[in-house]
């Protein structure tokens, strides 16, 4: 039993645990839709798979910013799910995402979500008091020696002094992580709902002793992870490729798949643990190393994408030609000129050159094609330019801006938009990572 530091720690044992929410299933697929309009889209591509024997859990996702952004609330998310899963033949499970919510943001998505990314970043490297961390370290004690973990080369080397170091660091992250968690439960009042754990958002990547430890904690805190989402080696920006050693990529995944697998059998989390990769859109050269992983264990992963979706709006508005080329247009002009301030948020997730940008005066200049193909994520086309499309990737605040006006332009290029939304979804990246 770990130490009490507080009057809500203390009733932690008389709240009732959530109803039991069935696993999340092996494969699912964050999607994010910051206007709202491709619900629909976005679930044809889980359709398709299904149609080829393979089950993808859609789960929209939509964050605390992002609906301060585009003036929405979480409710919206939750009626555009349910009238896409109304309107078609989807007879599978399907979730509703709060997307990294904070002990200060949760409670507006406590009626329209069923699923809640718990973020604690800000919590990682929080000081510990020695009793509770001396506490948490009698209580595991395997943590002090080599574990065997199947699937690893070599057995998992574990010391007091390793663990003790990483329990400093994220001891008070999962602390937090409970506070959220139990707050949650309270409100929900026994419907059931589906909680992730996410620290990625830090600045140094998890090792696998470290993410056994975390994993060891949240057990100990109480909390039923479904999903875990660390931070791995490499840069993950927005919208674009993975940069990084991917060889070093793979080891890791795979250590962290092995470790996600061992815990949950060990400490007695959801038998469906799964890793969680965020900012997980556009990753095609790891999908391979995700691939092996999940098929070395029988794994699954839970694939987070938020902006691609947003972009492939761009491009089809673009294709339409006429108005929507004009607004797609105007809005990499307004991007344009905030760039510095629009940017600034997402520094550590983007990789920009303001000398690759094209001026808004050259871009104004764009055929439809010319344009489709700067912004389409197709590295084959020399065409293509990633860093116009990270700046479109957080630009959205100009549509937002636009209100009424780029809605309609949505509407007006329904079909060409779908077409791409979906294609993007399940060629790009369920194709390639689930099929």
């Amino acid at each position: 039993m770990q130490p009490t530091t507080s009057p809500e720690d203390r009733s932690r044992a008389a709240v009732a645990p959530p109803g039991a929410m069935p696993g999340l299933g092996k494969l699912s697929l964050g999607m994010g839709d910051r206007f709202g309009r491709q619900a629909a889209a976005q679930l044809e591509a889980c359709l398709k798979a299904a149609e080829l024997g393979v089950e993808v859990i859609p789960v929209w996702n939509k964050s605390n910013r992002e609906h301060g952004i585009v003036a929405s609330e979480p409710s919206a998310v939750r009626s555009a799910a349910d009238a896409a899963i109304r309107q078609s033949r989807w007879r599978l499970p399907y979730h509703v995402d709060a997307d990294h919510i904070t002990l200060s943001t949760v409670d507006r998505f406590i009626d329209a979500c069923d699923f809640y990314t718990i973020d604690v970043a800000e919590a990682i490297g929080r000081p510990v008091p020695a009793p509770e961390l001396d506490a948490f370290l009698s209580d595991h004690l395997e943590l002090d020696g080599c574990l065997s973990i199947p699937g690893l080369e070599q057995p998992l080397e574990m010391s007091r002094d390793l663990a003790g170091e990483a329990a400093a660091r994220y001891l008070s992250a999962v602390r937090e992580a409970g506070r959220i968690y139990r707050r949650i439960a309270v409100r929900r009042n026994g419907r059931p709902f589906i909680t992730e754990v996410s620290m990625d958002e830090t600045s140094e990547p998890q090792t696998a002793p470290q993410l056994l430890v975390i994993l060891a904690a949240l057990a100990s805190e109480g909390i039923p992870a479904q999903t875990i989402a660390p931070k791995f080696t490499g840069r993950f920006n927005k919208g674009v490729d993975y940069v990084g050693d991917i060889a070093r990529f793979e080891r890791e995944f795979h250590d962290d798949v092995a470790v996600v697998a061992f815990a949950a059998r060990r400490y007695g989390l959801p038998p469906g643990l799964k890793l969680s990769v965020h900012s997980g859109s556009d990753k095609f050269s790891i999908y391979p190393a995700i691939r092996r992983a999940l098929r070395a264990f029988d794994a699954g992963v839970h694939l987070k994408t938020a902006g691609t979706t947003w972009l492939e709006e761009l491009i089809g508005l673009a294709e339409a030609g006429g108005k929507g080329l004009e607004i797609a247009k105007e809005i990499y002009a307004e991007a344009w000129l905030h760039r510095e301030e629009w940017c600034a948020p997402y520094a550590a997730v983007i990789d920009i050159d303001p000398a690759r940008l094209p001026s808004p005066a050259r871009v104004r200049q764009f055929t439809s094609g010319e344009y489709a193909a700067a912004l389409r994520h197709d590295q084959s086309n020399p065409a293509f330019n990633p860093h116009l499309r990270q700046l479109l990737h957080v630009g959205y605040k100009a549509a937002a801006k636009m209100g009424v006006r780029y809605l309609d332009a949505l509407d007006r290029s329904k079909e060409t938009v779908s077409r791409n939304v979906t294609r993007n979804l399940f060629e790009r990246h369920i194709r390639p990572l689930f099929l």
